[in-house]
């Protein structure tokens, strides 16, 4: 395991040194007592009605692999999480102002039994430059994807691997069995309520989950203000986006209900 730097949600010109050079960072003390235990009752929840209706043999992001769709952002457990005060702050110097939007709010989980997952970006290249010369890999943070851990992330439980530095890389991701060892091993480990704000593109794949525990981790997912996906679809409800706060309303206008 490689030792990764935790910093405080007050430490906001630290937070952007680390995710600027790393592509992601990681963050404690975001959530309050009473936030992180309704995030995991909502979790708990969640999964049981999940798994209930899917099978492990034909989980959606392989055997014993889950993912929640984006619209669990509807849910109070997950509209809590959009606009945190220690988060926002730091996305805002990210990006230099405010005026960046809200897609979506779900997350993954794995259970026991779920195999070592292959590196992988959560970013393809939109940009399509026929010549080559510009990748999106080439620009400023596109999208970000803050998670929330909801239990503790051990070696033994599932926990994510990063590869630090990767976000703006254009050299191929390694197919898993040539991954080097200390890919596999680069794995964040930390309590739960901890939160990584990473930018999509850098590498990343679960692992092995050889516990006797369930591994889920929430995400709240951001865009800059000067890009958008092809789709932005309106998976907010508009009595969901009436009861948050004008803060949240703001950030998901462009995800909410006509």
């Amino acid at each position: 395991m490689l030792d990764f730097e935790v910093v405080s949600h007050t430490e906001i010109d630290r937070s952007i040194s680390i995710f600027n050079r790393d592509g992601f960072v990681i963050i404690r003390d975001a959530l309050t007592p009473n936030q992180l235990a309704l995030a995991q009752s909502g979790t708990r929840r969640e999964v049981a009605n999940q798994m209930a209706e899917i099978p492990i043999e034909v989980a959606n992001r392989g055997y014993a692999r889950y993912s929640f769709n984006q619209q669990r952002i509807h849910l109070p457990e997950w509209y809590q999480l959009i606009d945190l005060p220690t988060i926002l702050p730091i996305l805002e110097q990210v990006w230099g102002g405010s005026d960046y939007i809200c897609i979506g709010a779900g997350g993954d989980y794995s259970t026991p039994g779920a195999k070592i997952q292959p590196l992988h970006s959560d970013l393809s290249d939109l940009l399509n430059d026929p010549l080559s010369q510009v990748k999106i890999q080439d620009v400023p943070t596109p999208y970000v994807a803050v998670n929330f851990l909801m239990t503790e992330f051990k070696a033994i439980n599932g926990a994510i691997r990063f590869i630090p530095g990767t976000h703006r890389s254009r050299r191929p991701i390694p197919k898993l069995e040539y991954e080097p060892d200390w890919m596999k091993s680069s794995i964040v480990c930390a309590p739960a309520g901890t939160v990584i704000i990473r930018d999509v593109r850098c590498w990343h794949g679960g692992t092995a989950n050889n516990s006797d525990e369930i591994r889920p981790m929430l995400d709240v997912l951001y865009l800059a203000p000067w890009f958008r996906l092809p789709h932005m679809n309106k998976i907010l409800s508009r009595s969901s986006y009436e009861n948050v706060s004008p803060r949240s309303q703001s950030l998901c206008r462009f995800i909410v209900e006509d």
